[in-house]
């Protein structure tokens, strides 16, 4: 979302959205150590304008979000977004498990 230029952080010129993009994350990412559990890696934000996620939700490694995005995992229930994925204007909600195989 930021690169250096002349020693200064400045908004990457490839990013489509002028302002930061607006992030809410529920109860379950509060902690530091809860929330480093839930994130294989940093996901690539360039193109994000809005992430709300609530529940039982982890992240893999190398995830891009873009647009709106908006996760909601069912009481009882966990979504795991897995290593990779490119999430781009997306609802998602309930439960979810991909495996890799």
């Amino acid at each position: 979302m930021y690169t250096m230029k002349s020693g200064s952080l400045v908004t990457n010129p490839a990013r489509q959205f002028a302002s930061v993009p607006v992030i809410k994350l529920g109860p379950e990412f509060k902690k530091v150590g809860s929330y480093l559990e839930r994130f294989g890696s940093t996901p690539d934000v360039l193109e994000l304008d809005h992430l709300t996620v609530s529940g039982d939700v982890a992240f893999g490694s190398s995830v891009s979000l873009k647009g709106t995005v908006i996760i909601v995992a069912n009481p009882g229930s966990k979504i795991m977004i897995p290593k990779g994925a490119v999430l781009e204007n997306k609802v998602i909600t309930g439960n979810l498990h991909i495996l890799d195989h």
